[in-house]
């Protein structure tokens, strides 16, 4: 889990927008296995470890209906310690009766679900770093099928919600220019790529992680940002390594002409795609 410590740039929190905070709230305990750190009326922050805050849910007022696809997320990502607690997680799955999508990415080995509202979810572990493959310092990931059987002879049948160490892994964004979002993240936010699929996906990272975060244009491209009153994501928190870095990015920001607001512990940026980011030293 050395990748989600400093001094690497990684991400810490994720808030999306719900259309109803009890469902949400049933699905991510039941299903998922947060825990719920804090509860008002009409938000909840949730955990694994019972301290650590990975996940806010912040139930709308108004919803207002998507006419088309908007950029904004495309799934967040819960990364499990062991290879064990992804078969115990599966074995939860399929005696609940949640449909999830599975991929081997050659770095990792991968489940997607989405949420009542249509937020989309990887859960996943990671095969060891020695085992991945850099070439010309890009890392090699595929999209293949995933050998669940070999799994689930790890699982031991002890699934008790996320164990306390899971982490937010990474976060994919839906952008609707991938070249803006390049400049942004990379001589803006000071993150480098790692991978590139083609001129529609972009995985950036810090560390030689093999990504704290994904771009990609596969359903976004020229797409208007998320409005306020719609589903999804409402933004997401970075932790950075010192404020002598923060200064260094907020400078950076301002030359590419993203806005910078101060805020205590850090301060708040918008990237070219409309998603709201949260930085934390």
């Amino acid at each position: 889990m050395h990748f989600h410590e400093k001094p690497n740039t990684y991400v810490t929190n994720v808030e999306i927008k719900v259309s109803d905070l009890h469902r949400s709230l049933a699905y991510y305990q039941e299903i998922i296995g947060f825990k719920v750190l804090q509860q008002e009326s009409t938000r909840a922050t949730l955990t694994a470890d019972g301290k650590t805050a990975l996940l806010t849910i912040v139930q709308l007022e108004t919803v207002e209906q998507k006419s088309r696809t908007t950029s904004g997320l495309y799934h967040f990502a819960l990364l499990l310690p062991t290879r064990r607690d992804l078969a115990n997680i599966i074995t939860h799955f399929r005696q609940s009766g949640v449909y999830f999508g599975a991929s081997d990415h050659d770095v990792s080995e991968a489940l997607y679900l989405r949420d009542p509202d249509e937020n989309g979810i990887e859960i996943y572990v990671d095969r060891p770093e020695n085992n991945w493959t850099w070439r010309n310092d890009q890392v090699h990931m595929v999209t293949e099928p995933l050998n669940i059987p070999s799994i689930l002879v790890e699982a031991n049948g002890a699934w008790e919600g996320l164990p306390a160490n899971t982490v937010m892994g990474h976060i994919h964004l839906s952008v609707s220019n991938l070249a803006a979002a390049e400049v942004f993240y990379t001589k803006g936010l000071g993150f480098d790529i790692v991978t590139r699929y083609g001129e529609q996906a972009l995985f950036i990272s810090t560390g030689r992680y093999h990504h704290h975060i994904g771009l990609n244009t596969w359903y976004s491209e020229g797409a208007p940002n998320l409005g306020e009153n719609q589903i999804g994501l409402k933004s997401y928190t970075l932790r950075l390594d010192n404020e002598v870095q923060a200064d260094k990015i907020k400078a950076n920001l301002r030359q590419i002409g993203a806005a910078v607001t101060d805020m205590n512990g850090g301060f708040q940026t918008v990237d070219s795609a409309g998603n709201v980011i949260l930085l934390q030293f």
